[in-house]
Order: structure tokens, then sequence, then C-alpha cells
């Protein structure tokens, strides 16, 4: 099992270093809309790897290019290292950290002008790209979204608006957990849903979960999966 702490779109006070560090986990996503100062803080309090989509409520990410020194570019100057420092951006691509194959599409459904905001045609675009670069690299264990799939978990309004792409994704890739921002709970229970093998999970503002690294032979099916209760 590898133990994660998931979180999106609230800082939360319980997640204080010493919180942080008995909770121990081996692995940080974050679903978006946190700012880099506090993802950095949450980086610095734990012993382990981040990996995070952009929220629409985040700034444009430049397009970094790291030299084999070391040092980054962007449009050929010079820069600073890219933020939020420690953390890997997985917006359309498939990254494996702490034995876990992580599938990422950031942002949501266009509803005001901004970045990391899509139509919903762009959306089947920017899934289509990311199931290309899943083919390649075979099986998933998490679909870490800033924005659920539509009709699962989503709003009422425009701007939670859920994305329809997803559905396809989901259907594909057949992660043991599609785990998503942007709907905040303002103290109601968002339960979790399931979806054929898939456990759907609003994370906001944060929770644990013990995931079991699917077998690397392993094209399609469920796998045991285990919920910290917190």
């Amino acid at each position: 099992m590898v133990r994660v702490v998931a979180i999106a779109d609230e800082e939360s006070p319980s997640l204080h270093v010493r919180a942080l560090r008995e909770l121990a986990p081996e692995l940080v996503l974050a679903a978006g809309d946190l700012p880099w100062h506090y993802l950095e803080f949450i980086v610095s309090c734990v012993d382990a790897p981040m990996v995070f989509v952009p929220g629409n409520h985040d700034p444009t990410i430049p397009k970094y290019r790291r030299a084999r020194n070391g040092t980054y570019t962007v449009d050929g100057l010079p820069c600073d290292a890219p933020r939020p420092q420690g953390a890997t951006n997985a917006d359309q691509q498939v990254v494996e950290v702490a034995g876990l194959r992580i599938a990422g599409l950031g942002g949501c459904v266009r509803y005001k002008p901004g970045p990391h905001q899509y139509t919903q045609r762009q959306y089947d675009a920017r899934a289509r790209r990311l199931l290309r670069v899943a083919g390649r690299v075979g099986a998933v264990d998490v679909l870490l979204t800033h924005a659920p799939p539509l009709g699962l978990g989503d709003g009422d309004d425009k701007p939670h608006e859920g994305i329809r792409a997803l559905h396809t994704v989901l259907e594909r890739l057949q992660p043991s957990w599609h785990l998503h921002g942007h709907i905040h709970p303002y103290g109601q229970e968002r339960p979790d849903r399931r979806v054929g093998p898939t456990t759907i999970r609003n994370v906001v503002p944060w929770t644990v979960v013990d995931i079991e690294p699917r077998s690397p032979t392993e094209a399609t099916g469920h796998r045991g999966w285990r919920v910290g209760t917190w």
C-alpha cells in the first residue's frame, strides 16, 4: 500500500507540521486551486514527493526547459526553478511516483476568461492526448483532476460544471481512484462515487487514501483498495 494525502482548493489549518508528520504520507497529490506557497509548505513538512494538476484559479504555468546543468529557461531565457518547487506537474501527463502511476488533467470547464479553463470540445482533445500518453506507458492507479466528471459530483451552476470527456478517460484507464477538487463541500457530506472499478472522491480540503499499486503487467481490471479513515 502507498499512503497518499490528497489536497485541493482550501488551505486547512489541521494540516500543520505535526499532523503531516504523524500522517507520514508516501505521496502527496494536489488537485488544484491552492497557493504555490501552501504546496511548498506541505512538501517541506513531509518526506514524500508531490504531484499536482492546476486548478482554474492557479496562474498560467510557462513551458519550462531544463538544461543538463540543472538551470531552467522559458523561451530561451534563464529563469528561476518552476513553482511550486518540489512538485511535479501531471497535467496531460502520466507520471510514476512512489510506485504509483498517476494520470493528470487540470483546469475546469470554461465559464469566464482565465487560465486553465477549457470548453467541453477542448477537453475532448485534451483527454485524447492524455489517453495517447497513457497508451504508451500502460495501466494507471490514479486519475488526478481538478474538476469532476459531468454528472458525477459536479455542481448545478456553470462554474462547477463537470467534464464530459472524463467518462471516456475513466472507461479507458479504469484507475482504482479518481481524485478531484473544485467542488467545495461547505460542510455537506460528499460521498464517494463508483464507476466500474473506480472510486471517485472529492478531496476538498484533504483526505488520506491507501492505494495498492497496480501490477506492471495488468492492463485493465480492478485491484484491491482500502480507504484511509480520517
